[in-house]
């Protein structure tokens, strides 16, 4: 038997090189590849060129008014997007105070690039500007403040784009730390305060986002006192927020259940708190695991804003339909436009959101290497 035992290793060999397959046998490797690729061909032909054609080849991009949108063969028409533009973004907020809504937005974008880039430092001091500072600062310079000779503008005359992202970014700013203590709460080793946190969660996703909006517009001014009933913006957003914890509870649950055990009790045996041991230890872990259905959440929530316009808001595609009733600008082609035109608002703030957690994945995933 020992003649077919081998006596000497074998020298190590290098790996065998990774190529990916080409283009090629990615889309005509087999028989069902290349039927795919086929009825997809046959697809985008039948559907592009009409496309094409209708919003750019002849569409009306400069008019007056929509009497050659309304001309025989015309396409979209992008001249009315033009002139109903500061409409569909600011609402009927005063065009000479449009400079306050565009600053309050830029400071949030400044604050949002400086969390989510990985190569600025100092994120603790962007997490107290973005969820303290801009709340306060943002209120001030869009409703105003007499004292500091801003004058106020009545949330009735907010509408818009503006409504629609101030809905999207309350939400998601109180969503995921919202959803952290909802999910913490309900793995408590306390009673109360786990039945409370479960109440809470099964209770707001058992019910849809229009009663929620509907609860939180009408019954949310009988539980306080005639002074203090929140504003008729406020409100919804109540209701918003409130929905998008309940759900993010259930996707950062899922997280926590896939840390190990482990985990937590090492952080124990190294003399980490509890809290220190959930901060350092368990909740990235919970959190990286997760980011597809957290940015799922976010990317629902801002589509969901739309519905604020059942309570009598004026979001961004609320204007858009309401836009559409002037006589100057009636037609069929001009209507679709609008929509159009909201379809792509919508999908270039979500697709955004989906190309920044892909890349975060491939950060995290290499993290993990």
């Amino acid at each position: 038997m020992t003649d077919f035992l081998r006596a000497d290793f074998l020298p190590p060999q290098p790996p065998p090189p990774m190529r990916a397959p080409g283009w090629r046998a990615k889309l005509f490797g087999d028989a069902r590849a290349t039927a795919i690729t086929l009825a997809l061909l046959v697809l985008a032909a039948l559907v592009l060129p009409p496309a094409i054609r209708y919003l750019f080849i002849d569409a009306i991009w400069s008019a007056p008014d929509g009497a050659a949108c309304r001309a025989p063969g015309a396409g979209a028409c992008w001249a009315y997007i033009a002139a109903k533009s500061p409409f569909f973004f600011y609402g009927a907020y005063p065009p000479a105070l449009y400079w306050r809504v565009n600053l309050t937005f830029a400071l949030a974008a400044a604050l949002i690039v400086w969390l989510l880039h990985p190569k600025i430092p100092r994120k603790g001091l962007a997490l107290a500007g973005f969820f303290l500072g801009l709340p306060v600062v943002g209120f001030i310079l869009l409703h105003g403040a007499p004292a500091l000779g801003l004058s106020v503008v009545g949330t009735n005359l907010w509408g818009g784009a503006l409504v629609s992202l101030i809905m999207a970014l309350a939400g998601m700013a109180v969503a995921l730390p919202g959803g952290v203590a909802l999910a913490l709460g309900r793995r408590s080793e306390l009673p109360a305060l786990r039945w409370l946190s479960i109440a809470t969660i099964e209770f707001v996703r058992g019910a849809p986002l229009i009663a929620v909006l509907f609860m939180a517009n009408v019954l949310l001014p009988l539980f306080l006192p005639p002074d203090w009933a929140p504003d008729r913006l406020l409100r919804p957003m109540a209701g918003i927020a409130l929905f998008a914890s309940a759900y993010m509870a259930e996707v950062v649950r899922g997280g926590l259940a896939a840390v190990p055990r482990g985990q937590g009790e090492a952080a124990a045996a190294l003399g980490l708190s509890r809290w220190q041991s959930l901060k350092l230890i368990v909740l990235p872990q919970a959190l990286g695991a997760v980011v597809p259905g957290i940015v799922n959440n976010f990317v629902a929530l801002f589509k969901d804003t739309t519905l604020v316009a059942i309570v009598g808001l004026f979001d961004f595609l609320h204007a858009i339909d309401v836009a559409r009733l002037d006589p100057v600008w009636a037609g069929p082609t001009i209507a679709l436009t609008g929509y159009v035109f909201a379809a792509l608002f919508y999908l270039t703030f979500c697709l955004a959101m989906s190309r920044y957690a892909g890349g975060l994945e491939k950060r995290l995933a290499a993290a993990k290497r």
